[in-house]
């Protein structure tokens, strides 16, 4: 039921805004000649407090006159959405979904911002409604969102996760030539399980974006500079995610995630373990003095290293016909890219 009243109040949300195009072309066929000065506060508030006048006349002429205002109208409905009023919330949500299709992209992007915040607020109807605003300007823009990220570097993939779900996976790593504006993009595309940000840094509004991510089930943080408040931040608004959160530095190793012994199932051509002579079959049973259970812990202790940071491991090699050997290997970290 409740998505059916969601979907619904989209739907007259499409038929509204048909009915304000249509109105304005009307409008404008009239001969009638806007003021290309923006409207006073005063009159801007006056066309709030109309958005819930009894007349359906004058709703209508508000919500005209507020869609035609623009950038000066922003503040004003956001303002207008957290009142304690289901038909002026409703319609000042309306009015902002508007904005969204604006080709002022400033105006379009505050416009979205606005509805984000509501969205992430107290569950309500006009919480909902804002929601499903998204979710809608999300999916027409999901394929314009795809080409626009993989043009700024970012490899947005389609397959099966660890989990075994299926769905896609976007990695910015040394190719990325965006901004955290542009991370916002990430959250318009459907079906998104997992994302990995190799060697990026990440500031404030980039973590943001991030935590709008929802329904994300893997989340890699590596060399990002992400700072522990605000790592802790992340995982508050993600709870269901599984956060995997480095420093940055790259050994080039593989191995069975859970399994002990720490037994090295792959390494990297060209990479630090490469360099530093590891082979496969090699043991890892110590690094920098501390025992290494198996290969989640190995990851867990290279990760707080960064690129080009010495780790010492402790190796045990099997070799065919002799006893095994055991000796210690200085590595010098790469960095993910």
């Amino acid at each position: 039921m409740g998505w059916y009243i969601r979907h619904n109040r989209v739907f007259r949300l499409r038929m509204s805004s048909c009915f304000r195009v249509v109105i304005a072309v009307l409008v404008l066929g009239a001969g009638v000649v806007r003021s290309a000065e923006p409207p006073a506060p005063e009159q801007i508030a006056a066309w709030i407090d109309q958005l819930g006048a009894d007349q359906f006349a004058q709703r209508e002429a508000a919500s005209r006159s507020l869609a035609d205002t623009g950038h000066a109208a922003l503040a004003p409905l956001a303002a207008a959405i957290g009142r304690d009023d289901l038909e002026v919330a409703s319609r000042a949500v309306e009015i902002v979904r508007g904005f969204l299709g604006s080709d002022d992209e400033s105006l379009a992007h505050a416009a979205e911002q606005i509805l984000e915040t509501v969205a992430e607020g107290p569950d309500s109807s006009v919480a909902q409604f804002a929601v499903g605003t998204l979710d809608f300007h999300h999916r027409g823009m999901a394929e314009a969102a795809r080409e626009k990220l993989e043009s700024l570097g970012a490899v947005v993939t389609e397959g099966f996760l660890m989990s075994g779900s299926r769905g896609l996976q976007v990695t910015l790593n040394a190719r990325w030539r965006g901004t955290s504006t542009d991370l916002r993009l990430v959250s318009r595309l459907r079906g998104l399980r997992g994302v990995g940000v190799l060697g990026v840094p990440i500031d404030a509004a980039g973590v943001a974006a991030l935590g709008r991510l929802r329904g994300l089930e893997s989340l890699q943080l590596f060399g990002t500079g992400i700072g522990d408040d605000a790592l802790a931040a992340l995982a508050a608004k993600l709870p269901d995610t599984r956060i995997d959160a480095r420093k940055g530095g790259k050994l080039g190793v593989g191995g069975q995630p859970m399994a002990g012994p720490c037994v090295i199932t792959q390494v990297a051509e060209g990479s630090a373990a490469a360099k530093a002579g590891l082979q496969i079959g090699d043991v890892v049973v110590a690094i920098d003095g501390g025992p290494v259970a198996n290969f989640e812990a190995l990851t867990e202790q290279v990760g707080r290293h960064g690129p080009g940071e010495t780790i010492k491991l402790e190796i045990e090699r099997a070799l065919p016909g002799e006893p095994g050997q055991r000796f210690t290997r200085e590595v010098a970290l790469d960095g993910w890219e």
